[in-house]
């Protein structure tokens, strides 16, 4: 069996080496942009402009993907895939009755399509009534008042609930608190699903990080020895992990399932949603509004371009792939990411993630305290660009005769992987404060007319960019849930002006979580620990901030 493990503890020499590119290439960046200064301020200004086209190019390319993802989006959540997926049961009595049909609603044409397929071949396909679909809720010790909403969801959902299994898996380590909340959960939902179970997962395991992949790992192996049980099959299964938080699209298991059905190479796909973090996104404080929005956005960018979408957060693959596997990595924090890789490579290079077009609802990052709040969102995001120790697992296994999958696929994946650390870590720093770098450490730039012009010319440049910035402001607008009756319409007025905040958000959020991520992976200070997110209400944020403000009082009143 192919080896599909990151190491533990020393490294080779070449692995080290390419733990250390990403860092060397992303602080090397930002180095170049200074010694450029230093010998020629008008190589600095042409160094820097051939950044910034190149970014105005992609901006135009991310602006496009932007409004057809919306678009999309917003007609696949008003498909109604239940009776579609019940087209599939009988696809030739299915296809007989469409056939005919004017192809007016999104998508009939391709679903007229499938049923035509499968009618000259109805054994290659399962029928959708012998499917089930596992629902994996990770969970470390988040209070009832999280988990509860994300239950509800999934059995909101239209689905069948007689074919969703539902296992709530928690950590020992969360302590008694989660194993109460979690035995009140099975009792409220218990029966309401065709089984519902709570998987404990131990502390302290053997070759394993601290981070969800043991979890749900652990969950997915307890389903693998309990399905056939059941005298359920693994390849009549679909595994879909989800976060305490997250609340799937109504639509959502029945769309997951028609493409399962459809697809006849379904064992080497994943299939992905779009993440959209806007269930709590009115009572976020702004700095945080402009970061989730942000990451929305740029999930829905990403299900345009299939050949560059990779697993995130909530994602769903069948259990007969999963067991061959053996589940997810126990030895990484970003396993989501991961799997991308851990897939390609044991499917020799024969996998793929297909985009669904419905949303996956996730909170904004919300503490209890404003302060709290800063520093939770650092620690997702910093977890999230760790995803860079990605690129030494991808690099040892292309860059080797015993190499699985074909070179050139391979190293354009490497390529795109290095490329988008080194521009999420140095590229916003550059476009905000390279202008005047030539103009501070030179006094020859004030004599270099171009060196002297680059901030203006970036100030222009960037006034461009403008452009697409209120096409996201617009379409962000579109996509926001109501308005809660407990804030005024003035609410809005902020959900406008937070935007300010977008350089302080690429810049201290998501540049400078990227730094530090790779500069600990180039020295070898490697991140084992899964940080939990915190998750607070509104509720739980309000009367945090009542103690803490009693406690004020308290304390003003025993001084005096």
């Amino acid at each position: 069996m192919i080896d599909l493990e990151l190491p533990l503890g020393k490294r080779t020499l070449k692995y080290r080496l390419f733990e250390m590119l990403p860092a060397t290439l992303s602080y090397g960046a930002l180095i170049l942009l200074v010694i450029l200064s230093l010998v020629s301020p008008l190589l600095a200004a042409i160094y820097l402009m051939l950044i910034i086209i190149t970014l105005l190019v992609k901006a135009v390319g991310i602006a496009y993907h932007t409004v057809g993802g919306r678009n999309r989006l917003e007609k696949s959540q008003k498909v109604d895939w239940k009776s579609r997926l019940a087209d599939l049961e009988s696809p030739i009595e299915s296809f007989e009755r469409l056939q005919n049909s004017k192809a007016h609603a999104y998508g009939l044409g391709s679903h007229i399509d499938n049923l035509r397929l499968m009618s000259a071949d109805p054994e290659a396909f399962p029928q959708p009534s012998k499917l089930y679909n596992l629902v994996i809720i990770a969970t470390y010790n988040e209070a009832y008042d999280i988990l509860q909403p994300t239950i509800q969801a999934v059995l909101d959902t239209t689905y069948d609930k007689k074919h969703l299994i539902l296992a709530l898996a928690y950590e020992q380590r969360g302590g008694e608190d989660i194993k109460r909340t979690a035995e009140r959960l099975k009792e409220e939902f218990g029966n309401k699903f065709y089984s519902f179970h709570l998987i404990e997962h131990p502390e302290d395991l053997p070759n394993e990080v601290i981070g969800k992949g043991g979890n749900i790992t652990h969950a997915g192996r307890y389903m693998r020895d309990w399905l056939p049980s059941q005298g359920i099959e693994y390849k009549d299964v679909i595994v879909t992990t989800l976060d305490s938080d997250n609340r799937p699209h109504a639509t959502y298991f029945d769309y997951l399932t028609y493409e399962y059905v459809v697809h006849e190479d379904r064992k080497h796909l994943s299939y992905q949603p779009v993440s959209l973090f806007f269930s709590n996104i009115w009572d976020a404080p702004a700095l945080m509004r402009v970061v989730a929005t942000g990451n929305s956005f740029w999930n829905i960018i990403s299900s345009m371009r299939p050949h560059t979408l990779r697993n995130f957060a909530s994602h769903s693959q069948p259990m007969d792939a999963l067991v061959e596997m053996d589940f997810w990595s126990t030895r990484t924090i970003v396993e989501d990411g991961h799997q991308y890789w851990r897939s390609y490579f044991y499917f020799n290079g024969n996998y793929a993630v297909l985009p669904l077009y419905v949303p996956i609802f996730q909170d904004a990052v919300l503490s209890n305290t404003y302060l709290k709040t800063l520093k939770a969102q650092f620690i997702q995001l910093r977890r999230w660009a760790y995803g860079a120790s990605d690129v030494p697992y991808v690099a040892v296994r292309v860059f080797t005769r015993d190499r699985n999958v074909s070179f050139i696929g391979g190293f354009g994946r490497f390529l795109r992987l290095l490329d988008g650390h080194i521009t999420l870590a140095s590229v916003s720093i550059l476009v905000a404060f390279g202008g005047w770098v030539p103009l501070l450490i030179n006094s020859q730039a004030f004599r270099d007319p171009v060196a002297h012009q680059l901030p203006d010319l970036i100030s222009s440049m960037q006034q461009i960019a403008t452009i697409g910035l209120l096409i996201t402001v617009f379409l962000a607008f579109k996509l926001l849930p109501p308005r809660p009756a407990r804030y005024k319409r003035h609410r809005t007025i902020w959900m406008v002006l937070q935007w300010v905040l977008m350089p302080v958000s690429a810049v201290g959020y998501s540049a400078g979580s990227a730094l530090y991520s790779q500069g600990r992976l180039f020295l070898g200070k490697y991140l084992d620990k899964f940080d939990v997110t915190d998750k607070a209400t509104h509720e739980s944020a309000q009367a945090a901030r009542q103690r803490a403000r009693e406690l004020k009082h308290s304390h003003t009143d025993t001084s005096s």
